[in-house]
């Protein structure tokens, strides 16, 4: 079984949970996921099958979309509902004053506020994270109640506004705490909840996520998605072809060519092939595809020898 399966990943299981049952529903040993969600996310979780598991370093980059609520209030050390209530940061004198407005925030400073964190900004990745330093996981860290110093990382915030499921911009919880609907388009290793805790400092309040839905991975959409009951279904009734995308699909923003049944022969092999003037960067990707539009690999052009080089090939395998 070889292919691409979009699961709608419910709230309470980490991504190794899901990628363990779908591997127990489909019987299969090769297996993996594109990209982390935390447990109390929910959403796209683009799920790779047999020899389409050597695709994920080209997904691993892909852009995402979530819809978040960011609930203003209070922070939680974990950036998320999840975690424990923490004091608000300190404000100098001069602040106490907007301190003062809670929950009295006009459309115009919404916007600025979500403004000031959209484009190229640095981000310091949560503690309770699964990036490394220095080899160990800042979650495994975290809950031995050690924390370390890390460096900023470089992301792009391509969308970030509010959304108005009610025509309301803010939800009064009534508890003293606020909800903010919120989309956010963004690169690759963007923390969501930490732009949620961003944007509460611009507005001199605790923040934390309250939700966390994910609705897109580069070009997986979540209206592609499949819960892991359905999967269940599928398999029973020997209908995965209607929900497992071919391995092609993880390729979809490369460029492809199209090989000559001789040429499919060489690259199973893991031969070059010879192209002319196709216009590629040097060094490029490329999707090579057979006369079927099946993938056959993917190759690394060349621009001194106007050739691919297969790197990864799928045709052929065991």
């Amino acid at each position: 079984m070889d292919g691409i399966v979009v699961i709608d990943k419910p709230p309470g299981l980490t991504s190794h949970d899901v990628v363990a049952r779908a591997r127990h529903i489909l019987h299969e040993r090769r297996i993996g996921h594109t990209g982390t969600l935390d447990p109390f996310a929910t959403g796209v979780l683009v799920i790779l099958l047999g020899k389409a598991t050597r695709l994920a370093q080209f997904l691993s980059d892909a852009d995402k979309e979530y819809e978040a609520i960011i609930r203003l209030g209070y922070a939680t050390d974990t950036g998320d509902r999840t975690g424990k209530r923490i004091p608000g940061p300190e404000y100098s004198p001069e602040d106490s004053e907007e301190r003062s407005r809670l929950g009295d925030w006009d459309e115009q400073e919404i916007e600025e506020a979500l403004k000031s964190l959209r484009g190229e900004i640095d981000q310091v990745p949560p503690m309770y994270s699964a990036k490394k330093v220095e080899g160990r996981k800042l979650y495994e860290l975290a809950r031995r109640g050690e924390h370390v110093d890390r460096q900023p990382v470089h992301v792009s915030i391509y969308q970030f506004e509010a959304v108005k499921p009610d025509g309301q911009l803010i939800k009064n919880n009534l508890d003293g705490t606020f909800d903010l609907h919120a989309r956010v388009s963004c690169s690759s290793g963007t923390y969501v909840r930490t732009l949620a805790e961003d944007f509460g400092k611009r507005l001199y309040v605790g923040a934390h996520l309250a939700e966390l839905r994910r609705t897109r991975v580069g070009d997986f959409q979540i209206n592609q998605a499949i819960t892991l009951d359905q999967l269940k279904i599928h398999f029973s009734e020997e209908s995965l072809g209607a929900v497992v995308l071919p391995p092609r699909a993880a390729l979809s923003r490369l460029p492809f060519m199209h090989l000559s049944d001789q040429d499919v022969a060489k690259v199973r092999h893991g031969r070059e092939v010879k192209v002319v003037e196709p216009g590629w960067a040097d060094g490029e990707n490329v999707a090579m595809c057979d006369a079927d539009e099946q993938l056959i690999a993917v190759g690394q052009y060349d621009a001194a020898s106007k050739s691919l080089h297969p790197r990864v090939v799928l045709a052929g395998e065991s």
